[in-house]
């Protein structure tokens, strides 16, 4: 059975979704692994590095799509203007794909089309339950500590003032403010990393234990009074709330979002479309100068004016919709992901080499598509209950 890891074709994407560390596992687990020409280059691995660890390097992209069996990826697949075809179009019929899909986002619809009809076993590393047994598989949450980080970084670069307090001759500059919306993993670095920079950090998370982490870490925590069974769902995740208590939490930090310098959106809900928090009149009412870093695009993103994967100025407000941050910390992401994905493959043929473990709580949670049927239920949520063509 053979693994075929490709070179990933988004705009800055640097990740790649195995080293010659795992494709070595997956020459012992039973697999032969095949690789793309180049695909390690923007983390510094060499087609040499990946032949050592026993790879067989292809230079046709087109090739190995239609050779694979099952395809490794970093990120959904896009349309390669190079070839002019679509990678989904590449991938053969009836194989197996295993990427970061964000089945859910409206982004993502057309796609996941594209890969009940090829009747392709699909399955998403967003869907990754938090159970222990899963903490090795758990990639979001990987992704998540480098987004927390790098969105700190991008946004202190696109700030027109200093991040911490400085004394100067003629009098102290204040240090910059930060509201961190969401305190799970990417909320949780993002605090540390702008504290670490010399911001004033508050945040925001509809769940209790959220907020004594953040409080944990020195941010100011924004009180939001919700019922803890209506905010809180399995494993710990944050729910989705109904709209009456959406508006009740936009009000709640509109005045914290006026004065805010930086504003970091990782609201999510696992598997669906993310909250829209910030409105486009909130956003108006913002300093000229801000920065949003809305990290929660891949799902739709948090800002209602937010454009997936572009920079744009509002009023004078600068908004974030990157969708590959942690690509642009590529070593790092890429070795956690690629162990990440490991887990989840040796996982997923526990039973042997070909045979699916369909049944699995893990596997099931990440299903995106399988037998010309969706089973994501998100994504079918999403899509109103289902699809009729």
């Amino acid at each position: 059975m053979l693994i075929g890891i490709p070179k990933e074709i988004l705009p800055e994407e640097k990740r790649v979704a195995a080293t010659p560390e795992t494709v070595r596992k997956y020459i012992d687990l039973g697999f032969d692994v095949a690789v793309e020409s180049s695909a390690g280059e923007g983390v510094l691995i060499s087609d040499e590095a990946y032949e050592d660890a026993g790879a067989t390097m292809v230079a046709d992209a087109e090739r190995l799509f239609a050779e694979a069996d099952v395809t490794l990826k970093v990120k959904q697949p896009i349309f390669n203007e190079r070839l002019d075809k679509h990678e989904v179009n590449m991938l053969r019929d009836d194989s197996v794909l295993i990427t970061f899909l964000h089945p859910a986002a409206p982004e993502s619809h057309d796609i996941v089309k594209r890969l009940r009809d090829k009747n392709i076993t699909a399955f998403t590393m967003d869907g990754i339950p938090r159970i222990s047994r899963a903490q090795r598989m758990d990639a979001l949450s990987s992704m998540s500590t480098v987004t927390g980080y790098k969105s700190v970084i991008m946004a202190a670069n696109l700030l027109p003032t200093f991040i911490p307090m400085i004394g100067t001759a003629i009098g102290t500059i204040k240090p910059a403010k930060f509201l961190v919306v969401g305190a799970g993993v990417v909320g949780l670095q993002a605090i540390a990393t702008a504290k670490r920079l010399g911001g004033v950090v508050k945040a925001i998370d509809i769940r209790k234990d959220a907020c004594t982490q953040a409080d944990s870490l020195g941010a100011k925590v924004v009180e939001f009074d919700i019922p803890q069974e209506l905010a809180v769902g399995k494993g710990g995740y944050a729910n989705a709330l109904e709209d009456e208590w959406l508006e009740i939490e936009r009000r709640l930090f509109i005045p914290h979002l006026e004065e805010a310098d930086v504003v970091i959106l990782s609201a999510l809900v696992p598997g669906e479309v993310a909250p829209i928090l910030v409105t486009e009149k909130m956003v108006a009412n913002m300093k000229p100068g801000s920065v949003i870093m809305d990290v929660s695009v891949d799902q739709g993103g948090n800002c209602a004016i937010t454009e997936p994967g572009r920079f744009i100025q509002h009023l004078g407000v600068n908004v974030c919709g990157i969708q590959n941050i942690p690509g642009r910390m590529a070593v790092h992401a890429s070795w956690l992901y690629a162990n990440n994905i490991y887990y989840y493959v040796e996982n997923l043929f526990k039973n042997g080499v070909g045979e699916l473990d369909l049944k699995d709580e893990i596997v099931e949670s990440s299903l995106v598509t399988h037998r010309s049927t969706i089973h994501h239920q998100g994504t079918l949520k999403a899509l109103r209950g289902g699809l009729s063509n």
